[in-house]
């Protein structure tokens, strides 16, 4: 569920499916990638004319695992 600026909630259950459904992207990576990517991602936001939110976490990664390759996650 999200809450946008016009004071709507939007919602992901089934029966109220719309096109201004909430969306979270999150980039995890270097402070200086991140850094360097900020000013496209404003640009993008920007030219979007949809508005939006963008928040910078310090992240402390407790366990990283890594998949070999063809490797599928167990279901």
């Amino acid at each position: 569920m999200g809450f946008g600026r016009t004071r709507r909630i939007r919602t992901a259950r089934i029966l109220d499916l719309s096109t201004d459904l909430p969306i979270v992207v999150e980039i995890v990576d270097r402070e200086d990638r991140i850094d360097q990517f900020l000013p496209v991602l404003h640009d993008l936001f920007e030219a979007s004319q949809c508005g939006g939110l963008i928040t910078l976490e310090k992240v402390q990664i407790i366990k990283y695992v890594h998949g070999r390759a063809g490797e599928t996650a167990p279901a």
